[in-house]
C-alpha cells in the first residue's frame, strides 16, 4: 500500500489557508517527496509525517515556489541525524541550483546524491532506505518527461511493482530447496551446492502494481498523455479553474481545470485530484464542473488530504 498526503495544494505565493504545493508518499515505512517550497517543513510537522526517512526528493523545476523550502529542509533532516544518502532529482541545471542553495546548509552529515534530467531509473525499497538498483530486483520505476514551462521542468511517474506469489507446485517441480524459499520473496538469485536457483522457478506471474503520476507546471502537450497512461492516481495542476482564463494559462505556462481532466481523460487514469491553484482562487471546489464535464473522477485538492493506493487483487 502507497500512503500519500498532500502537503499544500497552492502556486504562486503561500496564503493563510494554503501551504504551497507538495506531495509526501510513504511506502513501506521510507518517504518520497514532490518539490520543497516555501513551508513544507511546517506541512510536514503539521502532518506528522517525519523527516529522517524522506529518502528522495523529486524537484520539478527551480521557482521558488516549488524549492525556496529545501535548503531548511536539508538541515532539518541532517538534525535527524540522518547519516544514509538522499537521493535529489530534479530538471537540467539542477545541480547548479543546489550548488548556489549549498551556501546556506554548508554541512550535510549525510551524502547528497543530486540526479540530473533522468529520463528513467529502477529504485529497491529496504527497511533502512531508498536506493538505486544495481541488480536484477526493483521495486519501483521513476519515469520523467521534460514539460513546457518557463524553466526547466519535469513531470514524474513512479510504477510499484507488486510482489509475485510464492508457487508451491512450482517449487516442487523445480525441486527447489525449502531452505531457500524465502530467499526468493525479494526475487533473490541464490546458489546452493554448486547449484544456481532464481525467483523464476517458485515465483507466479507477474501482477499489476501501482502507477502514481505527478505534473506541474506546464502546457498540456501530447508525451504527457504517454507518461501518466494508465495511472491509478493523477496529481495535476490546476492553476484556473475558469474556462475564461485560458489566455492566461498560455501566457504563464499553465493549465486550466478543463485541461487538466482532458490529460486525465486522454490518460485513461482511474482518478484525478487537481493542486497548484492561483493564489486568485479562493475556493478551487466552485469550478470543479469544468474538469468533471471531462473526466467525471476529478477531485479538488486540499492541504493534509491523504490517500490510500492498494494494490487490486
Amino acid at each position: 500500500m502507497i500512503d500519500l498526503t498532500l502537503l499544500g495544494c497552492g502556486g504562486g505565493m503561500p496564503m493563510p489557508n494554503r501551504h504551497l504545493s507538495s506531495l509526501f508518499i510513504n511506502v513501506n515505512g521510507r518517504k518520497i517527496l514532490i518539490d520543497a517550497g516555501e513551508g513544507t517543513q511546517v506541512a510536514i510537522r503539521k502532518n506528522k509525517l517525519g523527516f529522517k526517512s524522506i529518502d528522495i526528493i523529486l524537484i520539478t523545476h527551480a521557482h521558488g515556489d516549488h524549492i525556496v523550502g529545501l535548503t531548511g529542509l536539508l538541515s532539518t533532516i541532517g538534525n535527524s541525524e540522518r547519516k544514509t544518502p538522499l537521493i535529489l532529482i530534479g530538471p537540467s541545471g539542477i545541480t547548479e541550483v543546489i550548488k548556489g542553495l549549498s551556501v546556506l546548509f554548508k554541512y550535510l552529515p549525510y551524502e547528497l546524491k543530486v540526479i540530473e534530467n533522468p529520463k528513467k531509473l529502477e529504485f529497491v525499497i529496504n527497511k533502512e532506505l531508498i536506493e538505486l538498483s544495481n541488480n536484477d530486483r526493483c521495486d519501483f520505476i521513476l519515469d520523467t518527461e521534460e514539460l513546457d514551462h518557463s524553466s526547466p521542468c519535469l513531470g514524474y511517474s513512479l510504477y510499484f511493482k507488486r510482489r509475485r506469489k510464492f508457487n508451491l507446485e512450482k517449487a516442487l517441480e523445480m525441486k527447489v530447496p525449502k531452505e531457500l524459499w524465502s530467499k526468493f520473496q525479494r526475487e533473490e538469485t541464490v546458489e546452493l551446492n554448486g547449484i544456481i536457483y532464481d525467483s523464476s522457478m517458485v515465483l507466479g506471474d507477474e501482477r499489476k502494481g501501482i502507477k502514481l503520476s505527478y505534473i506541474t507546471d506546464t502546457r498540456p502537450k501530447d508525451e504527457i498523455v504517454d507518461l501518466i497512461k494508465n495511472s491509478d492516481l493523477f496529481v495535476c495542476e490546476g492553476t484556473y479553474g475558469r474556462d475564461e482564463d485560458i489566455n492566461k494559462a498560455i501566457k504563464n505556462k499553465h493549465m486550466t481545470f478543463k485541461e487538466a481532466a482532458t490529460l486525465a481523460y486522454k490518460g485513461n487514469v482511474t482518478e484525478l485530484i487537481l493542486t497548484h491553484f492561483s493564489p486568485s482562487i479562493n475556493e478551487p471546489k466552485d469550478f470543479i464542473e469544468n474538469a468533471k464535464c471531462v473526466f467525471e473522477n476529478t477531485l479538488i485538492g486540499e492541504d493534509g488530504m491523504t490517500k490510500a493506493l492498494k494494490f487490486i487483487n
